[in-house]
């Protein structure tokens, strides 16, 4: 199992959102932070004094998966939030030791896996 951490553009959410849809990718933990990489710096005068602008808006997108689903995952990320410019973002995958789902007590895979949508035959 891993967690997949992604940094991205805020404005590239919707595309990375419809991607991992097409993957059956369920989980998404989305918060908006700040943060700086390549990113040139920018001065800026506010109320005449002279401020450094270095933290930008990002989108962190947090996935549990499986690890049949990681690289599905990882591939959705890049190919839909990236425009090939600085400040793409960053993809994090991270060992992950237990997962338990609290609803239905499910651990570890099962608590990540995707379950079948309603009306769906398990196979």
């Amino acid at each position: 199992m891993k967690l997949i951490v992604a940094v991205i553009r805020p404005d590239r959410l919707n595309e990375v959102l419809e991607a991992l849809f097409r993957e059956d990718v369920r989980g998404i933990t989305v918060s908006r932070v700040e943060g700086h990489g390549g990113e040139l710096t920018t001065v800026e005068t506010y109320r005449g004094a002279t401020v450094k602008v270095e933290l930008h808006d990002k989108v962190r997108l947090e996935i549990g998966v499986s690890d049949a689903f990681v690289d599905a995952t990882v591939a959705a990320i890049r190919q839909a939030a990236r425009t090939g410019d600085v400040g793409d973002g960053k993809i994090f995958v991270l060992p992950v030791e237990r997962v338990y789902r609290i609803r239905t007590g499910e651990e570890d895979e099962f608590a990540v896996t995707p379950e079948p949508r309603s009306g769906e035959v398990q196979g």
